[in-house]
């Protein structure tokens, strides 16, 4: 509840934050969404969204395997209602594949293509550089620091 609060100063907020947890949490939610509109512009010039760069990211972790569908959905780091749909787009520009299991034929398995571990692997080093760009002001203790914060935050959601 600083008075020189750069959110206060972003926002043009003139009073103090009733609370330093209503200052955290709305910090937060800028940050976020800083981060995620730079990240969305740069996932475009890519060709990608961070969504499909996500679910790609989860079918190399998996590759040669395939995986289901739901299971994909439930590791995606922001959940999406529709994934179908999503690997609709992905499977059309040839990025993933899809067959039904043939022990279970309900069960959609999703894998990655040759074209989408290529486009992956052109992606690595210049989003490693990205990441370094975006938290440069951030020492490595820092990091370490924001990430247990961020994971107590997590852990005792409700």
């Amino acid at each position: 509840m600083s008075d020189d609060s750069l959110l206060r100063k972003e926002i043009h907020q003139t009073r103090p934050f009733p609370s330093h947890r209503e200052e955290a949490f709305l910090n937060l939610q800028r940050s976020a969404a800083v981060l995620n509109q730079v990240m969305t512009r740069w996932f475009k010039e890519a060709g990608l969204t961070a969504t499909q760069y996500n679910v790609l990211r989860i079918l190399r972790g998996s590759h040669p395997e395939a995986m289901a569908c739901n299971a994909v959905g439930e590791r995606m780091v922001t959940p999406v209602p529709d994934v179908t749909r999503l690997l609709d787009r992905l499977e059309a520009v040839g990025l993933v594949s899809r067959r039904r299991d043939a022990s279970d034929r309900r069960v959609v398995k999703v894998a990655i293509t040759p074209e989408g571990l290529e486009q992956l692997a052109s992606l690595d080093e210049p989003l490693s550089e990205k990441m370094v760009e975006l938290l440069h002001p951030l020492e490595e203790d820092d990091l370490k620091d924001l990430i247990r914060l961020l994971e107590k935050v997590r852990d005792g959601k409700s």
